[in-house]
């Protein structure tokens, strides 16, 4: 997670905490016991924040915030929002932190919004790749896999080739004069363009080629295997029905 004011931090895991409802104070001692917990199994990580669920923050909020300053002098405080908004392409999560104002003369602590960015590890990645491969419960054929897997790639290309348009058109506009140069983006993108001379490689090629015909094998087979099979059915039918007429007509046949 970015912060606005030029820090860094990172966000791994998070616990949950025991709140008074009435007096809207948090149970110390839980908090304690949870946090020499995890110092055992994580002896790098700190209580950095909090979290809670709504659509816009409370006037309590700030009571639980300042209650954590005596953990961590300047924690964030994390919102998400778990009403569904079909609209909004962006996950629904705020990040705030906590900022000293003089409004109207005295001193006040008011929440002000922080920019982040969201990462993904390793396992993540895998548990999606696993839950997109998933059966559907309802009983779908492979075919229905098959299309259901096939557009989930289509909207993820899609949505990298907007993204991709979109640094294009920031880039071309930079190079125009009607935006301002940025530096820190540039080095973003230098340093994600080093990255493609390496998909021109010949081991890329050979790679890439292999692993082309390998897929194109498998589906030559698969295709073989289910016209064998459908000639399979067709023949023990054909079968079928001539030993049932040969039988009618006093022939020998077997009984069914």
């Amino acid at each position: 997670m970015r912060a606005q004011r030029g820090r860094t931090v990172e966000i791994f895991n998070s616990f949950e905490l025991v709140l008074d409802p009435v007096s809207g104070t948090l149970d110390r001692a839980f908090l304690e016991k949870k946090q020499e917990l995890y110092k055992k199994v994580f002896p790098d990580f700190y209580v950095l924040g909090w979290y809670s669920t709504g659509s816009d923050v409370q006037d309590t909020d700030l009571q639980i915030h300042k209650a954590l300053m005596d953990v961590n002098e300047s924690p964030v405080y994390l919102l998400l929002n778990p009403a569904i908004n079909l609209s909004q392409k962006d996950l629904p999560v705020t990040i705030y932190e906590s900022e000293l104002h003089v409004i109207d003369g005295s001193p006040q602590l008011i929440f002000v919004r922080a920019n982040y960015t969201i990462e993904t590890v390793e396992a993540e990645r895998i548990s999606v790749d696993h839950v997109a491969h998933l059966k559907p419960s309802d009983g779908g054929s492979a075919a229905t896999q098959l299309a259901a897997h096939l557009t989930g790639i289509h909207s993820a290309i899609k949505m990298l080739n907007s993204r991709v348009r979109v640094i294009h058109q920031y880039l071309v506009s930079m190079q125009k004069g009607d935006m301002p140069l940025d530096n820190s983006l540039l080095r973003q993108v230098s340093s994600l363009v080093r990255r493609l001379p390496a998909m021109e490689s010949e081991k890329f090629q050979d790679d890439f080629l292999m692993e082309y015909n390998d897929t194109l094998l498998m589906t030559y087979l698969a295709m073989f295997t289910n016209c064998s099979s459908t000639m399979n059915e067709l023949v023990e039918k054909f079968n079928t029905t001539y030993e049932r007429s040969t039988a009618r007509r006093g022939g020998r046949g077997a009984f069914m």
